[in-house]
């Protein structure tokens, strides 16, 4: 019988679910239904090198999406959906322009799609990115923003009547990274003299104030399934990337904690370490 708590993830490019695979792997092995959302097949992202190469521009999205389906295996999402939108590219490049890019896509139709997906999946809480995306990607901002919107609709009954009956999620959480481990990359970027996705952005700008995290979850006995799920994005593997040069302690650090501040819904005692350290609290 499938159990009657669920949690859904909503992200816009394969690989952006990882900030949150121990924390779903973790739910998935207490009997919780777990089910992601990717809104684009990361059509624009980069391609790492490899002999012979791993994809083309053209095919892309394909091989994105194959190795998103292996991730999610891995880090044990039952369901995935893809919403079928384009990937944006970064902010300020050529691919802002184009008309079906996520970030232009019909703001209505695109919420309507997300609540079509919560009221046959009935979640319990739902996690997206926070309003600054992580660190600024328009098409994290537009994920964000149109989940946001789409965990108030689905429960009203007058709002999108043709994607099925009102279901009410019980918390929305934005995943961040707090500002205190966004400065530790950013002076370690510095220190090597690598580029990121923070580079000449302000890191007082970029993920949230750490006294703004509600919740932490202890996924360090996810470590090896954390980093079996992100190869699978093999195609976004940078061997020169900030990331895969941190520290291992660093590296520990950062991918042993996942982060969470509840942005509606059920209130959360962030007094309480047990409550701060469990999404279902008080709803199971």
């Amino acid at each position: 019988m499938a159990s009657d708590l669920a949690i859904l993830a909503s992200y816009a490019h394969p690989d952006d679910e990882q900030g949150v695979t121990g924390t779903l792997a973790w739910y998935a092995d207490q009997g919780i239904r777990t089910g992601l959302i990717c809104a684009t097949r990361g059509e624009l992202g980069e391609i790492a090198e490899a002999d012979p190469p791993l994809a083309t521009p053209e095919t892309l999205g394909q091989v994105r999406e194959q190795e998103m389906r292996r991730a999610a295996a891995i880090a044990k999402i039952q369901q995935l959906w893809f919403l079928d939108y384009r990937d944006s590219g970064m902010r300020g490049t050529d691919g802002n322009k184009d008309a079906a890019a996520f970030m232009n896509v019909d703001e209505q139709e695109a919420v309507g799609k997300i609540v079509r997906i919560i009221r046959a999946f009935r979640p319990t809480v739902m996690t997206t990115f926070d309003p600054s995306g992580a660190y600024g990607h328009p098409d994290h901002i537009r994920i964000h923003a149109l989940t946001t919107q789409a965990f108030h609709a689905a429960s009203d009954p007058a709002q999108h009547p043709e994607a099925g009956p009102a279901w009410e999620v019980k918390r929305l959480f934005y995943t961040a990274m707090p500002r205190s481990r966004i400065r530790q990359l950013v002076q370690f970027a510095e220190q090597e003299g690598l580029t990121s996705n923070f580079t000449g952005m302000d890191p007082e700008k970029l993920g949230l104030p750490d006294e703004m995290i509600t919740n932490r979850i202890d996924v360090r006995e996810y470590m090896d399934l954390k980093r079996r799920s992100l190869l699978q994005h093999r195609t976004q593997m940078n061997p020169n990337s900030l990331f895969a040069k941190l520290p291992e302690e660093v590296t520990a650090q950062w991918r042993g904690t996942e982060y969470f501040m509840l942005a509606a819904g059920t209130p959360v005692d962030t007094s309480d370490p047990v409550a701060a350290g469990d999404l279902f609290t008080r709803l199971r």
